[in-house]
């Protein structure tokens, strides 16, 4: 029996990994499937791969994971999520998209970036409209609203704004150097007075994991396990949930929705590495997401199933 091993990529995480790579090897171990933790560095061009699957949650921070995770995917590797489609998305596409789909979003407007790295000149930018009609902008998304990156994740960078002044002002800040090296690029979003808020772990696709969820409180505290969703609620959820992991492929996501006058509206479903520590989604939800990511890998790792990206991507036709 030939050896299949699965890899984890993660970053700071430190209550998922061990129980996830566990659980691998033990469901996986009459197939000859074992568990590591990846160690990527120096990716050699005519390198067979070492991994059958590669779970990635952090390459969104480590550049040079990314790049290798392309190579190892056209070696025939799987990675979770598609290295492919995670870099090219962002939220203002997401957006668009879910309009398409019949999923409810807020009002949203993508903005040019504040400043530019130092290469852009006034040359380079004959294209942009200037100055931005504020007032034009405002009227359409309303106050208050919410302004965000448009790549990105974590609840970093996002400020809320109650009139046009705190919007300027915060976009100033967006060019400042407390946003890092390299701008970026915001979204400026209707902000919906919510009833309810709803988040969805998706495994798979085809797995949805519906939570109450309180953005506004402490981290540890955002999921309330005490009341349960349930019921239409619950059903909409992960209808629309599902309708929007499988329209943008993603095995592992998470999808908030904030819920006003009975209308689920997606607020965040760019999140492919999602939270998936048990301090923060708790018990049930943690022994369940053990369970479906390791079938999930498994059944990569042995071929039963097969990424949705192996047959979306041009490139593949011509090399398997």
């Amino acid at each position: 029996m030939s050896e299949r091993i699965v890899g984890l990529l993660v970053g700071r995480e430190d209550t998922f990994p061990r129980p996830f790579l566990e659980t691998v090897e033990r469901k996986g171990a009459a197939h000859g499937i074992r568990a590591e933790m990846a160690l990527l560095g120096g990716g050699i061009l005519d390198d067979p791969p070492r991994y059958s699957v590669i779970v990635d949650r952090i390459s969104h921070e480590v550049p040079y994971y990314r790049a290798h995770l392309k190579g190892e995917a056209l070696k025939g590797t799987v990675v979770v999520n598609d290295p492919f489609w995670w870099e090219a998305d962002e939220k203002y596409f997401e957006c668009v998209l879910a309009r398409r789909l019949g999923v409810a979003v807020p009002k949203t407007v993508v903005l040019p970036n504040k400043s530019y790295i130092g290469d852009i000149s006034e040359r380079s930018l004959r294209n942009l409209r200037y100055p931005l009609d504020w007032d034009a902008i405002v009227a359409h998304v309303g106050l208050p609203a919410i302004l965000k990156p448009n790549t990105g994740g974590g609840w970093k960078d996002v400020f809320r704004v109650d009139s046009k002044e705190e919007l300027l002002w915060a976009y100033d800040q967006t060019g400042s150097a407390a946003f890092g090296y390299r701008p970026k690029t915001m979204i400026l979003q209707e902000f919906i007075k919510w009833d309810d808020y709803v988040r969805c772990i998706c495994i798979g696709r085809t797995h949805v994991y519906p939570m109450r969820y309180d953005p506004t409180a402490p981290f540890h505290e955002r999921y309330v396990v005490e009341r349960p969703i349930a019921g239409e609620l619950r059903d909409r959820a992960i209808r629309d949930a599902t309708t929007l992991v499988e329209a943008l492929g993603y095995d592992m996501d998470t999808v908030e929705f904030a819920v006003r006058d009975g209308t689920l509206y997606a607020i965040d479903f760019l999140n492919p590495a999602p939270d998936f520590d048990n301090f923060s989604i708790k018990d049930d939800a943690f022994a369940w997401v053990l369970d479906r990511m390791s079938d999930l890998v498994i059944a990569y790792a042995l071929g039963t199933a097969q990424p949705p990206w192996r047959a979306e991507h041009r490139w593949w036709r011509y090399v398997r």
